[in-house]
């Protein structure tokens, strides 16, 4: 059976990062087919309206959208209705249900996540810290962590803090480096501590690029422990054992993407609250 292609039209008032992500969610169970991506996103106007309709009827596709705007959502899908194109309102069916649920109707918020309120500035708060405690900087700044991230160099840690910032959780990075101590901060932390690990292979191969990067490529990599395979090998177990030995949770990151990373690490941190009888900080949201 030959191979479809098709072209997907994405309509958000927002970022359309949500839609991005279910369409790359859902997309991946058909990776026998060919799917053209057209992103419109900030769609807040009806002048924006009309250019995301003029690309619709030039290459015709489903569309998927997240616009409030009644009048909007009503020119897009009447035009959509008279093309015979199939046009969905992803949020729609979750509205329902916990509308139903709640006894009450959703207020009509038109990029709420954008507005300037509490959860922009703790976004923004959250990504500042990253900045200041990474890679064990600003140590003693770890009280006001809402979580602690400890591995070898190169295992992702950075990368994972910085998406945790993104929403609204403050994440030190603190590396574990053969022969150095942890900070005493540690010994008794006021937030979780969670580790992340990856395979001796996987981990030599970013590091090598790393050198790569940054000119160090001449580097003899039988006689660099940073790179040698039995070296690497024993960091990375000396780590895992640090944290066994401590009850600090381990994710191995090694076939994970940073989004699963992060929620894994949410996951762990609620369960670390729910065992003292508190409440984990609350994500924000992305963009929809």
């Amino acid at each position: 059976m030959p191979h479809r292609t098709i072209n997907l039209h994405l309509v958000s008032d927002s970022t359309g990062e949500t839609l991005n992500s279910m369409a790359r969610a859902v997309l991946s169970r058909f990776p026998d087919s060919h799917v053209i991506h057209h992103r419109w996103s900030l769609v807040r106007s009806r002048f924006q309206l009309e250019q995301v309709l003029e690309g619709i009827k030039a290459e015709p596709g489903p569309v998927m959208f997240t616009l409030v705007d009644r009048s909007l959502r009503h020119s897009l899908e009447e035009v959509c209705k008279q093309m015979d194109v199939a046009c969905l309102s992803v949020l729609d069916p979750v509205i329902d249900l916990l509308q139903a649920q709640l006894g009450e109707q959703a207020r009509e918020k038109r990029a709420a996540q954008h507005v300037m309120d509490a959860d922009y500035f703790r976004r923004i708060d959250a990504m500042h810290y990253v900045l200041a405690h990474d890679d064990g900087q600003g140590v003693a700044g770890i009280e006001e962590a809402d979580c602690v991230m400890v591995g070898v160099s190169r295992s992702s840690k950075t990368p994972t803090c910085f998406y945790l910032a993104n929403r609204g959780i403050k994440a030190a990075n603190v590396p574990i480096v053969p022969g150095a101590t942890l900070p005493t901060e540690l010994e008794d932390p006021p937030c979780p501590v969670i580790g992340l690990t990856i395979d001796v292979g996987a981990l030599i191969d970013i590091r090598r690029h790393r050198l790569k990067i940054i000119g160090a490529g001449g580097v003899r990599q039988d006689t660099n422990d940073y790179i040698d395979h039995e070296a690497v090998k024993a960091e990375i177990l000396a780590a895992r054992r640090l944290c066994t030995a401590r009850g600090w949770p381990v994710i191995d990151v090694t076939r994970r993407s940073i989004e699963e990373t992060a929620a894994t690490v949410l996951q762990l941190m609620e369960a670390w609250h729910a065992r003292r009888g508190g409440h984990a900080p609350t994500p924000g949201s992305i963009g929809v």
